[in-house]
């Protein structure tokens, strides 16, 4: 195969998955707490030889995700909190602490607030956070103090990561970071309220249909391009 042949199947590649990228955004424009991602195109040019034009190559293997905040959802819940601002959640999971956007807590049976799949909520000092279970009027304020009958009980965390392109998504709301979090301060928490995803469909079914588009040009070209090495290889024969 040809530099052209090449550069088109990486290119393909790389819309193959924007494509599934895409695809995973729709399917979850309705998860609580989801962060849209995208891929980084990258351009590796590599000099063939003194007398031959270079070659120009793309990847997409850098995945992008998008920290635009999505809308806020009231509920009521006592437990269900949602980020107005920068920063996540941190959660206890067994791989590890771990950030999220999605603030559907509840009290388990020992009277740890878990999330939904049973991970514990940590507060400003990365400890559980326990309620308890003969108390029934909780208040969260803004600054994310968690007060019993109008007694403090912890203030939950809000963290960020110190790099932004060091989080590494390892579900549909939930990321690991690679380096370190700091605190965030100057965030409010609403109680009773959740944030939706921030997916936007109609920006995500043109973004789909552009990208199908274009990955049916070089599909169209890389069928032109081996009709074209066939026919030069009949008139050889």
């Amino acid at each position: 195969m040809d530099n052209a042949g090449y550069t088109t199947l990486t290119r393909q590649s790389g819309l193959m998955r924007e494509m599934q990228s895409v695809a995973n955004n729709l399917a979850n424009m309705a998860t609580t707490g989801f962060r849209k991602e995208g891929v980084i195109f990258a351009e590796h040019v590599d000099a063939l030889g003194r007398d031959d034009p270079s070659l120009s190559m793309a990847t997409a293997a850098v995945a992008n995700t998008s920290l635009t905040q999505g809308a806020l959802t009231q509920t009521g819940g006592a437990f269900d909190l949602a980020i107005e601002g920068d920063g996540f959640f941190m959660l206890e999971t067994p791989e590890g602490e771990r950030l999220t956007r999605a603030g559907t807590f509840t009290p388990n049976a020992n009277g740890d607030l878990v999330s939904h799949d049973g991970m514990r909520l940590l507060d400003v000092g990365g400890t559980p956070i326990f309620v308890p279970p003969d108390v029934s009027d909780f208040q969260i304020s803004a600054d994310g103090t968690l007060s019993a009958n109008g007694d403090p009980l912890a203030q939950i965390g809000l963290f960020v990561p110190r790099e932004t392109h060091a989080m590494r998504r390892e579900d549909g709301v939930r990321f690991s970071v690679n380096g370190e979090v700091q605190p965030v301060e100057n965030q409010t928490i609403l109680q009773g309220y959740v944030e939706d995803s921030n997916v936007n469909p109609v920006a995500e079914v043109s973004r789909l249909i552009e990208v199908q588009r274009a990955y049916e040009q070089g599909q169209g070209f890389l069928e032109k391009e081996d009709e074209r090495i066939r026919s030069v290889l009949r008139v050889l024969g």
